[in-house]
């Protein structure tokens, strides 16, 4: 246990800056990778809470515009817009299930303590870290080559893991893991975005049936 407490303690003065590339062509201790990566996830979380707060705005707009369309009996432009909508919600849940997942590897990374925790972490994590990146794809492709790069920084670990301790990884294992995680973080984000907006109308209630409502 001597030579992965070496692996696992020494301390890395390097500058934040190139990190990691420096990883992943020169391994070094894995505690001070583990901590850059959960830092560069951390970053790709941000950005992605950055871009669904600016397709929420969107949303906020081009549903007003729905609505204004239905409001001047113009059904035609009421349908581009709401097809314009749909396509924006479509690329907010993508991206917020990618952030819950992201979420999910960094609270996993932060609890690694031991080799045995990070043979059990790092497989599921970089399946759910690949699907992260064929999913953002084509909705923030400089995300794609960034989460591509700390894949890249995880899977030396892995590597190294494999060297110093001779352990080996069940692979159906960790994709049911990652399996798991994805699924949760779809459901959670269906349910974030029908709670956060409002249904794309089709029509408007009535005056009448305002009126009849109102009269109850």
């Amino acid at each position: 246990m001597s030579a992965f407490a070496g692996k696992w303690e020494k301390q890395d003065n390097q500058s934040f800056g190139g990190k990691v590339k420096g990883s992943m062509s020169n391994p070094g201790p894995m505690k001070p990778r583990l901590d850059l990566a959960v830092r560069q996830i951390q970053v790709q979380v941000a950005k992605l809470d950055s871009a669904s707060i600016k397709l929420r705005e969107r949303d906020n707009s081009i549903f007003s515009k729905v609505v204004t369309s239905l409001q001047k009996h113009d059904a035609q432009r009421a349908s581009v817009y709401a097809n314009e909508l749909a396509e924006i919600r479509k690329m907010n849940k993508m991206i917020t299930q990618a952030k819950l997942a992201l979420e999910q590897i960094v609270l996993r990374l932060s609890t690694i303590t031991d080799l045995g925790d990070i043979v059990v972490t790092l497989a599921p994590a970089m399946a759910v870290m690949r699907n992260v990146k064929q999913g953002l794809g084509g909705v923030m492709p400089e995300a794609e080559g960034e989460i591509g790069e700390i894949s890249g920084l995880l899977s030396s670990i892995l590597v190294d893991v494999g060297t110093v301790g001779g352990y080996s990884m069940n692979f159906e294992a960790a994709n049911e893991d990652a399996e798991r995680i994805l699924s949760e973080a779809s459901a959670l984000a269906e349910q974030r975005m029908k709670e956060k907006f409002p249904e794309i109308p089709s029509t408007l209630p009535s005056a009448e049936a305002g009126t009849e409502t109102s009269s109850y």
